[in-house]
């Protein structure tokens, strides 16, 4: 819901994925013909993506240290079924896991952004808004690793506000 710089490499893609759904409006730009574009979706692959959206929520929600919103398939399930390939730089040896098609899935491009996030150990760090109208995906970048809001302004300010009027 705020302006944060994107998360780093491919976690930007989850971020972004995660965030295509505004939970307190219900507005879900997958339903468009641009936001469908923005990941290369077809028609007939939006619910797929919507189930990974949810499954990725999930997980981000996890590393807040916050149960899901509400059951979804398990992240793992649904990345067993990406189709990828550890490639190798002859170069400098360095490798990847990369998507093995040739018109990569959004299942197959989160899956090596997760794979690479967690080989950088960035993994962690993309989280889910605690709000519980909000869970909008951010990349904590606090020195502690613990941020709990999306933006201190909006989603911080409200909780701390309801704490203080709850004291009276």
């Amino acid at each position: 819901m705020t302006e944060r710089s994107p998360a780093p490499g491919g976690l930007a893609l989850v971020e972004a994925l995660v965030n295509t759904l505004d939970i307190e409006s219900g507005a879900d730009s997958l339903d468009t013909v641009q936001g469908r574009a923005r990941f290369g979706l077809q028609e007939d692959e939006v619910e797929q993506a919507r189930r990974l959206r949810e499954a990725l929520r999930a997980a981000l929600l996890a590393h807040a240290g916050h149960p899901p919103h509400r059951e979804v398939t398990p992240l793992g399930d649904l990345l067993a079924g990406a189709p990828l390939v550890l490639t190798v730089d002859p170069g400098d040896g360095s490798a990847a896991l990369t998507p093995a098609a040739a018109r990569p899935t959004l299942l197959s491009r989160v899956a090596a952004a997760v794979a690479d996030a967690l080989v950088a150990g960035t993994w962690s760090r993309l989280k889910a808004c605690e709000a519980t109208n909000c869970h909008w995906a951010y990349y904590d970048r606090s020195p502690a690793g613990r941020g709990r809001w999306c933006s201190m302004q909006v989603c911080g300010a409200r909780a701390k506000m309801r704490r203080y009027r709850a004291k009276d």
